[in-house]
This record gives structure tokens, C-alpha cells and sequence, in this order.
């Protein structure tokens, strides 16, 4: 026989697995449904950069997949800072992504005395969709035609070198390079890399360890001179440049990549969606035709496998923001 304890308990159990439910429901049901409108692909820096040239080609691929509009948004800033919380505070719905550069979960973290967001808590990561070499060039009124002589004469006099801001892997791969080198050279952070590059071109900044992507385009107009590429056999876009390595710096190598993020508390349903919907265009033909040209190459690793690489890469970059005292405002 039942006690009235009893039925009083299993009410209240009934009750509040029916609020359960009325969570869980609409969650399922909008995970089903996902994308019923279009999505927003958030770039955390200025038109131009290679963030912004990979985020548009992506974009329209997973327009024709999911069969609903990708519209990228610049929100440059702060090293990626303010795009990066615009996503994170948004609804964890999937309806607005991140394409972040390698450098914002793994060197801002540890680079920005305050964050307006946690890289770890406040995002959930989908895949790394590319990556590639960087390029380092100079500016055409510097008196240099080889990397050792643009070593040689940052040991005689105080070079400035440009980046996409502050903690930027175009930031990052610049001091990389200047303490391989054994030079010192002042750093001038802009709010993207377009912004840097055309400054390059005018004189107003001596060199830049930019992104392949972004870089190649004016290095080939003659607009600015490339001296070195940062991987570790030389790429098709410029056969006739040496690596690091090979030109002055042996052993050296700096590749930058970008990955897809969404809010934290997106739903795994929607997320799987995402990642399977960026795997598809990653296999398009059109997709890996501007790959190759702006000399990227497709990754498209699980959530877990770009967890441990934003893991792994953080302790190491941990270390070199330390040893070079690097900090930002």
C-alpha cells in the first residue's frame, strides 16, 4: 500500500522530470531543424587577412551544403579579442560561428593581463579547417635583397615589423622569428592584416612575417619583397623564395591555422552538423582548388583533436610569451 509520503514523492518526481523534458524537447527539436535560417560566420579581424580570404571561401561552400545563406561578419580587434566574445556571448544556438586564428585560444590567454572571454569555457571548437606557411617580406624601400641581410641590419639599426594585432599569429610568427635571429625589432599591431600589409608596401613598416595567403598577392605584383617562407620545403605560389631555413635560420618553422568555433552550450547535435557540413566542403573541388592557390592545406580534425593541439600549442607559447616578457595591454 502506497503511503502518502510516498505518492507526494513520486509527484514531485514526475513534476520535475516533466520541466526536464520541457528543456530537453525544444533542444532536440532545434538541433533537428538546424540550419531553418541563415548563419552568421563572425571573422575576428579586418577584411583582407587571410582569416577573412579563408572564412569567405568557406562560407560560400557551406551555403550550398546546408542550403542556407553563411554571412561573414568582420569584427576586427583587439588581437581577435571582440569577435571572439561576440560568439561567445550569443545564443548557443548555431546561428553564429567563429573562424579563429590559432593564435587567439592558445597565445591570448596567456598574453592579456583581462579577457572578455574564457578561450576555454566560453567557446566550443569544432574543427582546425586549414593551415599554412607565413611569409616573411620587407618593405620595398628597405635596402635588403636576402634574409642574412635583413638580419644584418636589424643588428645595426631598430626595425619595426607589422602584425594583425597584438597576440596575432602574424604577431607571434614576427617574434618567433626576431628571437631565432637573435635581433630585437619594435612591434606595430593593427587591427588586421590587410591593414598591415598595405602598410608595408608604403614604406611605413620595414617587414612582416605575414600569412602565404594574404602576402603572396603583393609579393608577386613586386608591391613587396618576400625573402623567406616559414615552412619546411618551399611552396608553389613563390617556387623561386627559400625557407627559413634553407636562407638563414636552420631548423626553423612557423605555420599558422584557423578553426571553427560556436558558443559554449551549442548542442552536440548541431555541432556534429557543423563539423560534417565543414568536412564536405573541405572535399569540394572548388574548396581545395582556393586552398591550393592561397596555398592553404585542409585539416578537418575531430573536436578532441584540435582540443589537445590548442592544448599541447598553448604550453608551448605559454613559454615563449614569458621568456620573451610579451605582454598586452
Amino acid at each position: 500500500m502506497f503511503t502518502r509520503e510516498l505518492v507526494a514523492t513520486v509527484r514531485r518526481v514526475l513534476i520535475s522530470l516533466g520541466v526536464l523534458a520541457c528543456f530537453i524537447a525544444p533542444s532536440i527539436s532545434q538541433a533537428q531543424s538546424w540550419p531553418d535560417k541563415p548563419v552568421k560566420l563572425i571573422i575576428p579581424f579586418a577584411a583582407g587577412g587571410t582569416t577573412d580570404i579563408l572564412g569567405r571561401i568557406l562560407a560560400q561552400q557551406m551555403t550550398t551544403i546546408l542550403g542556407q545563406n553563411v554571412i561573414v561578419e568582420n569584427k576586427g580587434g583587439a588581437g581577435g579579442n571582440i569577435g571572439a566574445e561576440i560568439v561567445a556571448n550569443s545564443p548557443p544556438n548555431g546561428y553564429t560561428l567563429l573562424l579563429s586564428s590559432g593564435s587567439m585560444p592558445t597565445v591570448n590567454p596567456f598574453l592579456y593581463k583581462k579577457l572578455p572571454l574564457n578561450y576555454a569555457t566560453d567557446l566550443t571548437y569544432i574543427t582546425a579547417v586549414a593551415g599554412g606557411p607565413m611569409l616573411v617580406s620587407v618593405s620595398p624601400n628597405l635596402p635588403v635583397t636576402n634574409l642574412k641581410e635583413l638580419i644584418a641590419l636589424a643588428k645595426t639599426k631598430d626595425l619595426t615589423f607589422g602584425s594583425a594585432g597584438i597576440g596575432s599569429q602574424v604577431h607571434m610568427a614576427g617574434e618567433n622569428f626576431t628571437y631565432s635571429a637573435g635581433i630585437a625589432a619594435t612591434h606595430i599591431p593593427y587591427k588586421g592584416e590587410a591593414p598591415a600589409i598595405n602598410d608595408l608596401v608604403s614604406g611605413q613598416i620595414d617587414f612582416m612575417v605575414g600569412n602565404l595567403p594574404a602576402a603572396a598577392g603583393f609579393a608577386k605584383a613586386g608591391k613587396i619583397k618576400p625573402l623567406a617562407i616559414t615552412s619546411n620545403k618551399r611552396v608553389v605560389q613563390l617556387p623561386d623564395v627559400p625557407t627559413v631555413s634553407e636562407a638563414a635560420i636552420p631548423g626553423f618553422v612557423n605555420v599558422g591555422w584557423y578553426a571553427l568555433a560556436a558558443p559554449s552550450g551549442t548542442p552536440k547535435a548541431i555541432i556534429d552538423k557543423i563539423y560534417a557540413a565543414t568536412q564536405k566542403a573541405l572535399e569540394s573541388d572548388a574548396m581545395r582548388k582556393s586552398l591550393d592557390i592561397n596555398g592553404l592545406t585542409p585539416i578537418a580534425n575531430t573536436p578532441k583533436e584540435l582540443d589537445a593541439q590548442i592544448k599541447n600549442e598553448s604550453a608551448a607559447w605559454e613559454k615563449v610569451i614569458k621568456a620573451r616578457n610579451i605582454a598586452a595591454q
